[in-house]
């Protein structure tokens, strides 16, 4: 009986009808892609402008302010023959700061006899092979930076830039 009931059944090649309803529907889905993106860029196109248009404002908004200098008004001398062991008698240090705003700056010229204290303290507890080092000079600006900045933030103040010194051991 099983095998007649496979003389019943009619084999039918279906590869000419498969390929032409898998093509139909790979077309179908292409042009559904096209327009969903058609009606995107067409409703949403003024929100991508608007976007733009923002970034902008924004790029602007942050772009990098001149940069404002000041230097202290008298260079700041300290003892340092004991920190020397005999070495030097003395260190001159001249400082400038830089800021990109003015706030900053007069925030800076407001507090200088404190900040003028704690450099004083930050040099006479410097050590002469470490200033005298190639990265001497870079170690007190980040010193004196971090010292300033600590002043300032306290007082409700942004932070200075960059701190410039020059100094002269004699």
């Amino acid at each position: 009986m099983a095998e007649e009931k496979l003389d019943d059944v009619e084999v039918v090649d279906g590869t000419e009808g498969g390929k032409s309803k898998k093509m139909i529907i790979i077309i179908a889905v292409v042009v559904l892609a096209l327009l969903g993106g058609a009606a995107a860029m067409f409703l949403g196109g003024d929100d991508a402008k608007e976007e733009d248009d923002s970034a902008e404002v924004e790029e602007v908004a942050t772009a990098k302010q001149p940069p404002i200098f000041i230097s202290m008004e008298k260079p700041l001398i300290v003892r340092f023959k004991k920190q020397s062991n005999g070495a030097v008698r003395y260190i001159r240090v001249n400082f400038e700061v830089m800021a990109r705003d003015q706030a900053i700056i007069d925030s800076f010229t407001l507090h200088q006899p404190a900040i003028k204290h704690d450099l004083l303290l930050l040099l006479l507890s410097q050590k002469y092979d470490i200033l005298n080092s190639p990265d001497g000079n870079d170690v007190l600006q980040d010193q004196a930076l971090e010292t300033i900045n600590t002043i300032l933030s306290s007082n409700e103040s942004g932070p200075l830039e960059a701190v410039y010194t020059d100094y002269l051991m004699q």
